[in-house]
């Protein structure tokens, strides 16, 4: 009679604090253990709603837990699993490794959705996934012995936004011919945040690797696809390569925008006799140690020193010069056609992006939550090193609006907080034929950026402009100069560059 309910309800309850195992599993009549529901699941897929608690051995659960195929089992999604544990180890035989410590496997199409996972054994993994195409998603994988989740086999899982949190080995280890998508992880304390060997090859991109002992490990013939993800302040290595690895880090029309800062060691170490290709990468070559090459955006083959592109609306410009210096730098890239499109207004999302790549800022102020900016935006991990390297800011409702314009005067102050520049007097300001249009809150910040060089004008030099939409080649040369200004790079003659001095009489 047990079973025949079951059947009939597409979610089933586990309480372990009130349940009994010989209830309906309804919402007022839960059962007391996961262990038992996974029995009496069946091959229609099921939701099992997980109440708050620890399911271990004591609560009377039998490891390791086996999720049968197209079973979901779910607890607090939007608190990625906080109060709702499962804790534990069991002896599972897997095809490839032979006999492991396991606290949950999950089979095809199986889910497991806002739950803490721990598998406190010396040797033990949180969840093992072999040569099924399961989903872990909004989860915390914690203090596991070995590792939080182990794929392997020809699995093809989707591992999305969870959190993998100082686990004993790694927080993920994907082997044999394993594939998937590793999308919006936080991978931090772990002794390897993730380790990908063998022949897998996932996507691994929008995750944010920091504080691990090494972020991104490779062995063997691993060869992932790695994109958008934010590597920093990791003790060791942000990219460690070894063997016959080969990581996809970008192509010329596919830029790989990966941001690697303030690692110990080296933002990327390949030990392989493999030269990498890296494009559109965020990193300082100084902190790479091995064979790679950069390539900029629409290259066809690398670049092993300074250029002059041809970019196919450049000719005759009057930031020619601005641009092509911060191409050559590997700080701006050209669009697929050739062309740069400097009188093309620019977003807060693009000028937000150009600043984390020109400065890579210290980080100076909490990270921001902008309500309109989401973990899967292009330009997310870039807003957010800029917002706390104090270059851009939110609105008062939360919002960055990352699509709007941004005004000529938002970019020079801007850019005189995001350095923090020694404030100049307001006389560098008297050679302005609009210097009347500067609002006072800002007329400090335009006078310090004007005695930096940084105001650059074009056609006429004296007026500011300052409402109006700043252009892709305005703020190419401003930035170049903000760059001047900190001695980052050597100075471009430029008639449109403001000196109070030259308009002095």
């Amino acid at each position: 009679m047990v079973n025949s309910t079951v059947v009939a309800t597409l979610t089933v309850y586990v309480n372990p604090a009130i349940g009994n195992d010989a209830n309906a599993g309804t919402r007022l009549k839960p059962y007391k253990t996961l262990t038992h529901a996974l029995k009496v699941a069946t091959t229609t897929p099921k939701i099992i709603q997980l109440a708050p608690g620890t399911y271990s051995t004591t609560s009377g659960e039998v490891f390791p837990l086996v999720i049968p195929v197209g079973v979901i089992v779910v607890g607090r999604k939007a608190t990625k699993g906080q109060s709702i544990v499962i804790s534990g180890s069991g002896k599972y035989k897997s095809e490839s490794f032979g006999i492991q410590n396991v606290a949950l496997v999950l089979l095809n199409d199986a889910r497991l959705m806002g739950i803490t996972v721990t598998n406190p054994t010396e040797k033990g993994t949180g969840v093992w996934i072999e040569s099924t195409a399961s989903t872990l998603a909004k989860n915390t994988f914690l203090k596991c012995g070995r590792e939080g989740v182990f794929v392997s086999g020809t699995a093809k899982p989707l591992i999305q936004d969870n959190v993998f949190v100082q686990n004993g080995v790694g927080g993920l280890v994907m082997a044999s011919n394993s594939k998937g998508e590793v999308l919006r992880n936080v991978f931090q304390k772990n002794a390897v945040g993730i380790a990908i060997s063998d022949s897998a090859a996932p996507l691994v991109a929008n995750n944010t690797l920091s504080e691990n002992r090494n972020a991104i490990a490779l062995s063997r013939d691993a060869h992932p696809v790695l994109r958008s993800n934010l590597i920093e302040n990791n003790v060791q290595d942000g990219l460690l390569v070894n063997g016959n690895a080969t990581p996809d880090l970008g192509r010329t029309q596919d830029l790989a925008g990966n941001i690697f800062r303030h690692n110990g060691q080296f933002d990327i170490q390949n030990t392989t006799s493999v030269q990498l290709i890296s494009v559109g990468n965020q990193l300082n070559p100084t902190q790479v140690k091995g064979m790679v090459e950069f390539m900029a955006a629409g290259e066809d083959t690398p670049r092993p020193g300074l250029v002059s592109p041809s970019f196919s609306d450049m000719s005759g410009h009057w930031a020619a010069a601005f641009v092509k210096a911060l191409y050559n730098r590997n700080l701006i890239s050209r669009f697929p056609d050739g062309s740069f499109r400097p009188e093309a207004p620019i977003t807060r999302a693009q000028y937000a992006a150009l600043v984390a790549a020109c400065f890579n800022p210290t980080p100076k102020h909490p990270a921001p939550d902008f309500t309109d900016v989401p973990k899967d935006f292009w330009a997310y991990s870039a807003i957010k090193i800029a917002a706390q390297g104090g270059f851009v800011g939110g609105l008062s409702d939360r919002t960055f609006r990352p699509g709007q314009n941004v005004l000529r005067l938002q970019i020079i102050v801007s850019l005189v907080n995001g350095l923090a520049l020694k404030a100049a007097d307001n006389n560098n300001l008297l050679g302005y034929s609009d210097r009347n249009t500067i609002p006072n809150y800002a007329r400090t910040a335009v006078a310090t950026a004007t005695q930096n060089k940084i105001v650059v004008n074009y056609p006429d030099p004296k007026q500011l402009q300052l409402n109006r939409e700043a252009t892709r080649g305005e703020v190419a040369a401003m930035l170049y100069q903000a760059l001047v200004a900190i001695g980052r790079t050597p100075s471009i003659n430029s008639p449109y560059i403001f000196s109070h001095s030259s308009f002095e009489k």
